[in-house]
């Protein structure tokens, strides 16, 4: 899931009114159409990749973090550079054929779904091609112009749900991998599953890290500073840097990767995971059934975040018409499709647009040359992986839990808490998500209860029919067991 960012004013009103085009670069992208310049666009397309970057960092923590069904995990370096060439090449994309200044890079939310849903019931190249498939059906819903449609079927108040769902769980998943919160083990024969740091206590100089970072970030962030979530990474880096050499702390307690400075900051990329996928290996795993219901569950996370990311940059763009539509939409969502796909097959988790893209809209960006800039300044990042597989968890997880405040912030007022019809499903849908550590859970309870209500309140008629038809499958999905059908 992308973050939602802080924008800035441009410091170069666009004009009024367009200028005649100067060129086959500005005839290509419509600049002075669109009241732009080229430096503008240059300034915008460096603002979203700084404000983007941080998932260099970010994607491979979460992906690492996770085990397969064998207990393999993927390789931190290897993840750097699947992260880096997908955002680079779909952003280009983007760039080239949607021509709008947007960013796109492995989607947060959609990359914990792969790493703890996905990967530990089967390998890893069946889970990338979990995601491959859903990058083929968004593809097909755009070329159908089913997207649209079934967007629009899903109520508001379960979309705005799932997404602050998602943020919950990501939050929690920055405080365990941070070590701020653990699992209570078994042996303690306690009725509380979670407690503060190792023991009820915060120990140890990582979680002070962490500490230090989480304030830094919510502090920069209140401040409305651009790039204030990779300005706070930076900064716990250092900070965890100087700790571990004064302190000498023991590298458990750092968990997967110690703070260490790599020598020489840029190293060939390694491509040892592009290509590392199964399409249909993962059904072979766990059944057709719920190997459908992994697929749409991906789809569902790029699905709406895509759409309302989409719609918000360009409406701070100045790109809508007057209806309120964006004209070529169907480009932009066709390469979002392919970003999702792309994704999967780098093994980088399912690539998404990136509402961080609206600093670069605050910068004067207004094509899709911007968005040039951004592509190949993630490929030059390509060449710098040792600097961001020497981040630990501590430096990095600060922006999880500020992810997850600020995609709540902006989605709860949203929800219409006063009908229970769709306010019931909605807090089941977020509390299911955390609660019991799957997406999953949260989107199937939501959907379910959604129909019963209506049902029950006289209002069936109301509910589109292909949500009664998801609906079904996940009843169907929890009673498999009861069934002796899983």
């Amino acid at each position: 899931m992308p973050v939602v960012q802080p924008t800035t004013e441009s410091p170069e009103p666009a004009a009024s009114a367009p200028t005649p085009p100067n060129g086959a670069l500005d005839r290509y992208f419509r600049i002075s159409e669109r009241g732009s310049t080229l430096p503008r666009e240059i300034r915008g397309g460096v603002a979203t990749f700084f404000t983007m970057a941080y998932i260099l960092v970010l994607n491979p923590i979460i992906l690492a973090s996770g085990t397969d069904v064998t207990g393999a995990h993927l390789n931190s370096a290897q993840l750097v550079t699947a992260t880096a060439l997908t955002a680079g090449l779909t952003t280009l994309l983007m760039g080239v054929i949607g021509n709008v200044p947007i960013g796109l890079a492995a989607g947060l939310g959609v990359n914990t779904i792969v790493a703890l849903q996905l990967a530990p019931k089967m390998t890893w190249p069946d889970a990338m091609g979990m995601v491959v498939l859903a990058g083929f059906a968004i593809m097909l819903l755009v070329a159908t112009g089913l997207r649209e449609r079934v967007m629009n079927a899903v109520p508001i108040g379960l979309r705005k749900a799932i997404a602050i769902g998602i943020g919950l769980f990501i939050s929690l998943v920055g405080l365990v991998d941070s070590g701020f919160v653990s699992r209570v083990p078994d042996a303690a024969h306690t009725t509380v599953p979670l407690q503060l740091g190792g023991n009820g206590h915060l120990l140890g100089f990582p979680v002070l890290v962490f500490v230090f970072g989480l304030v830094l970030t919510l502090v920069l962030v209140i401040r409305k500073v651009p790039g204030a979530i990779l300005i706070s990474i930076a900064a716990s880096t250092v900070l965890a840097l100087v700790v571990d050499k004064v302190a000498d702390v023991p590298a458990l307690k750092w968990g997967l990767t110690v703070p260490t400075w790599p020598g020489n900051p840029v190293a060939a990329p390694d491509f040892g995971l592009v290509g590392k996928v199964s399409l249909f290996g993962g059904f072979e795993k766990v059944g057709v059934l719920t190997g459908v219901l992994f697929v749409f569950t991906v789809l569902m996370s790029c699905f709406f975040d895509a759409m309302g990311t989409i719609l918000g940059v360009a409406d701070e763009a100045h790109l809508l018409d007057e209806k309120g539509d964006l004209p070529g939409i169907n480009r932009i969502l066709m390469v979002d499709g392919i970003a999702t796909a792309a994704g999967g097959a780098t093994s980088a988790s399912a690539n998404t647009c990136f509402v961080e893209s609206t600093a670069g809209v605050g910068e004067g960006a207004r094509t899709g040359f911007a968005s040039i800039v951004t592509g190949l300044l993630f490929v030059v990042a390509l060449f710098l992986t040792p600097l961001a597989t020497m981040v630990p968890a501590q430096a990095a997880t600060p922006a999880l839990v500020t992810v997850g405040f600020l995609i709540l912030a902006n989605s709860i007022k949203e929800i219409d808490w006063a009908d229970y019809t769709i306010a019931i499903p909605a807090f089941l849908t977020i509390v299911m998500m955390p609660f019991t550590y799957s997406i999953t859970n949260g989107i199937g309870f939501g959907f379910i209860a959604f129909c019963l209500l209506r049902l029950a309140a006289g209002r069936g008629r109301g509910v589109p029919a292909p949500l009664y038809a998801v609906a079904a499958v996940f009843a169907f999905y929890y009673l498999m067991p009861a069934l002796g059908l899983l």
